[in-house]
């Protein structure tokens, strides 16, 4: 998240290349983490809720890859994360 990080709400607040805005395809990483972690722990699926401010999405997504890591995820489950990470980058 080092690459976002240092985004002012504005440049959250832009398009992403597909139309989208950039802060709801980090929000959406965040949920695909959160559901994998949920997954991992025999949990069901719990809503992530959208925070009123942009600037901490990308502590979000630290929290939730920290939270797999500690749910002790599969090797599978963590390259899940992975793609979903890599492919939210290369979407923004």
């Amino acid at each position: 998240m080092a690459r976002v990080g240092h985004w002012e709400p504005a440049r959250w607040a832009k398009a992403a290349p597909d139309g989208r805005i950039r802060a709801d395809l980090v929000h959406d990483l965040v949920q695909a983490l959160a559901d994998l972690g949920r997954a991992a722990e025999g949990l069901p699926r719990r809503p992530v809720p959208r925070l009123d401010n942009d600037l901490a999405l990308p502590d979000q997504v630290r929290v939730m890859a920290a939270d797999l890591l500690v749910a002790g995820a599969p090797a599978d489950v963590l390259a899940r994360a992975a793609e979903s990470i890599a492919n939210t980058g290369r979407a923004l």
